[in-house]
């Protein structure tokens, strides 16, 4: 192989490795969603439920897909291999596919999920006013965490507090409203999405194309010479018969 393929098989090495902890962590947290002690209660909810399912299933068949491209990626490379390499190739293509179109629908899909995130967070909000659940307080402060955001507004955010993020007293008063903010949070930020989706996809297009040139630079295997040599006699030498009588 000459200095370029070297470069790809390395790239690629180092790519699937990333590959590979990106899927596990996927399915971790798809299996810590769906089946951790804190997060149980999510599946407990009367209205949505749906969607959060399908969400949760989305992202564990995603990171069992990414390891399985990853372990395949990671032998063709390692084994120079031309048939883990076509395998490799085409799922990566597949996945490549999913996340153009992925970015697209959420670049121009993005008010609707907006209103799909206000319309859960609102249900779960308003069922801990009534349940007091362990589950739906992990659920709002993941929620107000990741939007620093506390409640829908009025006086009975008195009653959600201890779900808001950490700060002062001045701080805990003067939250801004989750939905107004996750609409914001949606509408302004649409673009780097969209940005994200296309970035990952341009770093797997240029995996796909470093198994490509590997695949070029990997010589077919050649016949093995055989073990033995085939003896001949001379035709100048000529043998007596058996029977002939040496004089």
């Amino acid at each position: 192989m000459d200095g370029c393929a070297q470069i790809c098989k390395c790239f690629l090495i180092l790519f699937n490795i990333l590959f590979a902890l990106l899927g596990l962590v996927l399915v971790a947290l798809g299996m810590w969603l769906r089946f951790g002690a804190e997060t149980r209660g999510f599946f407990d909810i009367d209205l949505n439920t749906a969607q959060f399912n399908i969400g949760v299933i989305v992202l564990v068949v995603t990171g069992v897909l990414m390891l399985l491209v990853a372990v395949i990626g990671d032998c063709g490379a390692c084994n120079n291999s031309k048939s883990a390499l076509c395998v490799f190739s085409g799922l990566l293509t597949f996945l490549i596919i999913i996340e153009i179109t992925a970015g697209v629908m959420a670049f121009m899909w993005s008010d609707r999920v907006s209103d799909e995130l206000v319309t859960f967070y609102k249900t779960i909000y308003a069922q801990y006013l009534n349940t007091r659940s362990a589950g739906q307080a992990v659920t709002l402060k993941l929620f107000h965490n990741a939007f620093n955001c506390c409640g829908i507004g009025g006086p009975i955010e008195i009653f959600v507090r201890d779900t808001c993020p950490e700060g002062n007293v001045l701080q805990q008063f003067t939250y801004a409203s989750c939905p107004g903010v996750i609409k914001n949070i949606f509408d302004s930020h649409a673009p780097l999405v969209l940005g994200g989706f296309l970035g990952t996809a341009g770093i797997m297009t240029l995996a796909l194309i470093c198994s490509a040139v590997l695949r070029r630079h990997i010589s077919p295997p050649q016949a093995s010479l055989p073990a033995y040599v085939l003896l001949t006699s001379s035709p100048s030498v000529l043998l007596p018969p058996p029977d002939a009588q040496l004089i």
